[in-house]
């Protein structure tokens, strides 16, 4: 129990470790842990709209796809081009001796390959998690996200990301609720 407390301490630090790349967009933050969050509740909502995909290992893959930054930090695309992260000796470290230690490692590595119905469609949540960011930042009039996006949907691999992508582009940030509490002039007191 002692290595899965430090595990739970590991993931929880994520929290604390900022994503880089916000730094070249000059706008936006959030933390690994924020990504993560919305990373697997689009890959929880993405298994249910093709429900052939396993929805255990398509979450799973989305929670513990970062989970190495918690050690490693997150290195951006620049950042990358010059620093090579063990990233998988990170992994292994952090979940070492651990009874789900080797099926973490075993969707990691299915994530990173890249192959599977579901690692395309965790890369895909991780990729759409990114274009929500992106498109929040540009409806609250940055425009440098702009050039980001095309370039982040050239990335997606499943027809079902391409459609979440475009429907997510096409929609206002704050719709949700602004539908309900302004659109609508039912203003609660």
């Amino acid at each position: 129990m002692k290595k899965l407390a430090d595990l739970l301490f590991e993931a929880n630090f994520l929290k604390k470790v900022p994503r880089s790349g916000f730094q070249f967009l000059g706008a936006g933050r959030e933390s690994v842990a924020d990504h993560s969050f919305t990373t697997a509740f689009i890959g929880l909502v993405m298994s249910r709209l093709v429900p052939e995909a396993d929805s255990m290992r398509l979450v799973g893959m989305c929670l513990v796809h970062d989970l190495a930054e918690a050690r490693i930090g997150d290195l951006n695309y620049v950042q990358k081009h010059y620093v090579h992260a063990d990233e998988a000796s990170a992994l292994a470290d952090g979940l070492a001796g651990m009874v789900m230690g080797a099926e973490f490692r075993d969707w990691m590595e299915e994530f990173n390959q890249g192959i599977t119905l579901e690692a395309r469609l965790a890369n895909d949540a991780d990729q759409l998690s990114l274009i929500i960011e992106l498109k929040t930042l540009s409806d609250i009039g940055y425009s440098p996200p702009a050039q980001w996006i095309p370039g982040v949907l050239k990335r997606l691999k499943t027809d079902i990301a391409r459609q979440l992508a475009e429907m997510i582009l096409e929609s206002d940030h704050d719709h949700w609720w602004r539908k309900i509490f302004i659109d609508s002039n039912n203003v609660t007191k």
